[in-house]
């Protein structure tokens, strides 16, 4: 039987992604992502993000305003998934925001598991320790069952493939703090800017902030 969603939330509109990437990637501290399979439903508490600012971001997949198949989703409305597909075994799930034409987005990079904990076990080829579970962006989408498919695909209601929105009990985001992001010391002087926002003292995380 598949495991019922028992977190209520209000999912985000397009209005709530039409932000600057900096100011999403702290506001999604604490929101709850579902990935809906037919009746099957995984997901949990997002602790952890990055953002991606565009054309200026050296980190950016659309650094110089670079266009391609790839990234063109990045250039859509707010509130559209950005996934793509990296080091030729992982992807990535990122939030596009914004505007349109404006490519910034932020890369969900970890969360705490709440939601069809057995599905994601399975996906991941567990049992692993549950703090492992969705503790980096390749794992994540392993574990929600994420992949090329949802490039390009909206984020929308309790009835949508994806969704992201406030739970009924939000987690606390006064203790998300600020650091560099990971994995990109090729961007120069944008390598050290506070990028990545981290809910501090979460064992959820892919990596501690002070690492």
């Amino acid at each position: 039987m598949p495991e019922p969603v028992r977190t209520g939330f209000r999912p985000l509109t397009q209005a709530d992604f039409a932000v600057p990437a900096h100011l999403l990637a702290r506001r999604l501290i604490g929101c709850l992502l579902l990935v809906r399979d037919g009746p099957d439903v995984a997901g949990g508490i997002i602790v952890e993000t990055e953002a991606y600012l565009g054309i200026h971001d050296r980190a950016s997949h659309a650094f110089a305003g670079r266009r391609t198949a790839r990234n063109q989703s990045m250039y859509g409305p707010p509130g559209l998934a950005y996934v793509y597909f990296t080091y030729g075994m992982h992807h990535c799930l990122n939030v596009v925001c914004a505007d349109v034409n404006v490519p910034a987005a932020v890369l969900i990079r970890a969360i705490q598991p709440t939601v069809g904990l057995h599905l994601m076990q399975t996906r991941r080829q567990g049992p692993l320790p549950e703090r492992r579970l969705c503790a980096g962006p390749g794992r994540l989408c392993q574990a929600l069952g994420i992949s090329l498919v949802d490039d390009g695909r909206r984020f929308g209601g309790s009835r949508s493939r994806l969704s992201v929105g406030m739970p009924d009990v939000k987690m606390d985001n006064s203790r998300a703090i600020r650091t560099t992001r990971i994995g990109v010391d090729y961007a120069g002087s944008w390598a050290s800017r506070p990028l990545r926002w981290v809910l501090a003292g979460s064992p959820w995380l892919s990596r501690s902030p002070h690492s």
